[in-house]
């Protein structure tokens, strides 16, 4: 009798092809925005009701929730948990908004240095787009002010606050989880949970975040994938089962918008973790070069508004191209001399921080 196979038989092995996944997300993200930057129209936008950039951010949103929420269950520990958060997402963020302040305007902007780098508004940048939790400074002094789609530097960084707001309702869930819940079985206790896990919901959605609708797809790409690590084990794989539901979502488009927006939302996150884990070969080989998908993500938009401004009639195809090979060279660098080395200081962090806090519970017990 075949042997059935359940999430939870994938989830701790790094054999899969979420690297390569995250990366044609990544790509799709900048195929996308060659349309939107031009100001065309991008091909299935209007049929299926969604830009093929937005489709990739819900695959980034899906892997992360998966992902991060794993990463959490495994260490356990909160302190461990923002570390690995922040080394993953700010050096090689604040790298990329330097060398925008710094080398990308300063060669592309309109105005004189002195004006630019006089300028608060490009300390402005400079401080937001780095810190990234007070929200995204947009433009900078003088800088694509005649391309086609004027002033943005970089319109792919909003999703890194959504990002960021996601793992911190994580770690507030968890935690009322693990130190509430778990304890303290008397219903009100139980009802208080649901309460201030409600409550910080509203807060971050009405008075944090700008644009609610983002919040809400983006939450709940998010936390399926969070649902899916925690019911791994009752989940299977099945070709059958991910044929079917493929068929299921390509029909539901030829019945109306609304009908396949469910099926989208329903069947997204099980395609996904299907294609991450059971298609395997020679696709597996992707993971020995490592995860350019993070610096395509946030390299690509200043790449093609800087092609653009010194070719702003350039074809959909051609800056495509360019901007691929650019972002290519910059994400391989990225992820090299600034994530990976960023990702191995965090582990000698942990390490020395384990040390000490066995001492401080020993200490606290004597």
């Amino acid at each position: 009798m075949r042997q059935m196979k359940y999430l939870a038989d994938f989830s701790q092995s790094r054999d899969n092809n979420f690297n390569l996944i995250r990366l044609l997300a990544a790509l799709a993200v900048l195929f996308g925005h060659s349309y939107a930057l031009l100001r065309q129209p991008e091909p299935l936008g209007a049929s299926l009701g969604m830009s093929i950039g937005s489709i990739a951010v819900d695959l980034f949103f899906v892997t992360s929730g998966y992902l991060v929420t794993g990463s959490l269950m495994t260490r356990q520990k909160l302190p461990d948990y923002f570390l690995a958060r922040v080394m993953r997402i700010f050096p090689g963020l604040i790298c990329m908004v330097l060398l925008s302040v710094f080398a990308l305007g300063a060669v592309f902007t309109s105005l004189p240095a002195t004006s630019y780098f006089s300028s608060s508004a490009t300390y402005q940048y400079l401080f937001k787009c780095a810190s990234i939790v007070t929200g995204i400074w947009y433009t900078l002094p003088g800088l694509f002010e005649h391309n086609p789609y004027p002033a943005a530097v970089n319109g792919s960084l909003w999703t890194l606050l959504y990002e960021l707001v996601m793992y911190a309702l994580l770690a507030v869930f968890w935690g009322l989880h693990a130190y509430v819940w778990k304890r303290y079985r008397h219903w009100l206790a139980r009802v208080l949970v649901l309460a201030f896990s409600a409550l910080a919901i509203y807060v971050v959605r009405h008075h944090y975040l700008l644009n609610m609708a983002e919040f809400d797809r983006l939450f709940f790409m998010f936390f399926s994938g969070a649902a899916y690590f925690l019911l791994r084990k009752h989940i299977q794989l099945k070709h059958g089962f991910a044929i079917g539901t493929m068929l299921a979502l390509v029909l539901s488009h030829y019945i109306n918008p609304q009908v396949f927006t469910l099926a989208y939302y329903l069947s997204l996150p099980y395609l996904l973790l299907y294609l991450a884990y059971i298609p395997a070969g020679r696709l597996r080989m992707y993971n020995r070069v490592g995860d350019y998908s993070y610096g395509v993500y946030i390299y690509a938009f200043p790449i093609q508004q800087a092609l653009l401004s010194l070719a702003p009639q350039m074809p959909v195809v051609i800056l495509t191209v360019f901007a691929t090979a650019f972002t290519m060279i910059f994400s391989i660098s990225s992820w090299h001399v600034i994530e990976e080395p960023a990702m191995r200081a965090r582990l000698w962090l942990t390490r020395r921080w384990k040390p000490q806090q066995t001492n401080l519970d020993a200490l606290s017990k004597g």
